[in-house]
């Protein structure tokens, strides 16, 4: 391992969700030698899923630093402070919109490693997201699967492929399941926006209560991401919480918040739709089935587990059912239940330790969107951040160094208060409105 693998490194984390802090802050974790000294500055961006108070201690990743930031305040700031390496937790259009601003904020000079990925499964927009990434020294791919995929992706435009690198999601780990508990649990990880309407929404909650009646000997919990009022990666229209108000539940049926790895310490069966938590469990080999209620549909994301074994209906469930996963699936998933999982960041802390090392510095950033590949697309996702199309900011674009006053802070507030208002309560109403 070359020298500078032991010494001092500072670590950069911009991210626009609470689920992308989470990945972004344990991903930058898992990339840095356990022998370095390091320092982790974490940048929240500004926005509507800009992770609360609340959700950033369910996380649980604490940094040396942590503000909130716009894009045009961060890519100030990168320009201004020295970084070995800079993680990018953020959607497709955020993190291209950064790698051309941060092309311009660098110029030809030193810069920190890039690197960027995906929080979870990746189950829709392909190709429109891998591209968007295109330009990161490195890209994360969380299994061999996707590592596949991604380079196919890059090949088949012309793209430098190099950028993919295998590694596993960061945030696996806790004990292996190890047998029933007492009572038996089954948990149901609610996502924000799988599925997306009342209808289905409805459904599964009820299925999950009529579960709870079918097996009053057992504990049967509603594992939700976020409370009503805050948001994470996706927006969640229609809240569990609210569905379930009104509703008469058996005892045995409750509602959880938490950490994803401490409930998982008490479950017996996982149930969900689509969600990551099902790679969770799998790595630990806690039970899990991916519902086919509402279809094995590409809309749902549960057709990424076709071929896993997981796949299983409410009825199978109610009736004893109990899934056995693929070993061959499971394996190219990155789940890592073979004990792999503590070497699977190896080959990115190689990787990054040869361009630390490496002569006259790292070359300026080259996406594979330019003014020149995609004059339709590339302009417009970089005015959204307030740069233009060469990545310098716009005139008037927001540039404060310091934190903003209290006035500022509470009109913010109000906004996106009022944003998720609309997403949650007035834009459902409209919807109905139109179908009558």
């Amino acid at each position: 391992m070359p020298a500078s693998a032991t010494k001092s490194l500072r670590v950069a984390v911009l991210a626009d969700s609470d689920t992308r802090w989470k990945w972004g802050a344990l991903t930058a974790r898992r990339l840095t030698p356990a022998a370095a000294e390091v320092r982790l500055d974490g940048y929240l961006l500004r926005g509507r899923a800009t992770p609360t108070a609340r959700q950033l201690q369910e996380v649980g990743v604490h940094a040396d630093s942590l503000s909130e930031v716009t894009g045009v305040e961060f890519l100030h700031a990168m320009s201004q402070e020295p970084y070995d390496i800079l993680v990018l937790a953020l959607v497709g259009g955020g993190v291209q919109a950064m790698l051309h601003g941060l092309r311009d904020a660098w110029g030809t000079g030193p810069r920190p490693v890039v690197v960027t990925g995906y929080v979870g499964v990746v189950y829709e927009k392909l190709a429109d997201g891998l591209l968007l990434r295109h330009g990161a020294d490195l890209v994360l791919a969380n299994s061999r699967h996707d590592a596949d995929r991604f380079r196919a992706v890059y090949e088949g435009v012309g793209a430098d492929a190099s950028s993919v690198t295998e590694v596993a999601l960061p945030f696996l780990g806790g004990a292996p399941y190890s047998g029933e508990h007492e009572p038996y649990t089954v948990v149901f990880a609610a996502q924000p926006s799988v599925p997306d309407n009342r209808r289905d929404r409805t459904y599964l909650l009820d299925r999950l209560i009529r579960h709870a009646r079918t097996h009053p000997e057992r504990e049967v919990l509603l594992k939700l991401r976020s409370k009503p009022g805050e948001h994470t990666t996706h927006i969640e229209e229609l809240p569990y919480q609210k569905l379930v108000q009104g509703n008469d539940v058996p005892d045995n049926f409750r509602l959880v918040y938490g950490h994803m790895g401490e409930v998982l310490d008490r479950t017996d069966l996982l149930v969900t739709v689509s969600s990551t938590a099902a790679l969770e469990a799998l790595h630990r080999r806690v039970p899990t089935v991916v519902l086919t209620d509402l279809g094995v549909r590409e809309a749902l994301g549960n057709h990424h587990f076709t071929g896993s074994g997981c796949l299983a209906s409410w009825d199978q469930l109610d009736a004893g059912h109990r899934p056995a996963p693929d070993e061959e699936w499971v394996a190219r998933q990155g789940v890592a239940t073979d004990g792999s999982y503590e070497t699977a960041f190896d080959a990115a802390r190689e990787r990054i330790a040869t361009l630390l090392d490496r002569a006259g510095g790292l070359p300026p950033l080259t996406p594979y969107y330019t003014p020149e590949t995609a004059p339709g697309y590339l302009p417009g996702i970089l005015a959204r951040h307030h740069l233009g199309p060469d990545g310098a900011p716009l005139p008037g674009a927001p540039t404060a160094d310091k934190a903003p006053g209290p006035v500022r802070q509470i009109v913010r507030r109000a906004a996106r208060g009022a944003y998720r208002h609309g997403v949650q309560r007035v834009a459902p109403v409209i919807r109905r409105m139109g179908e009558l």
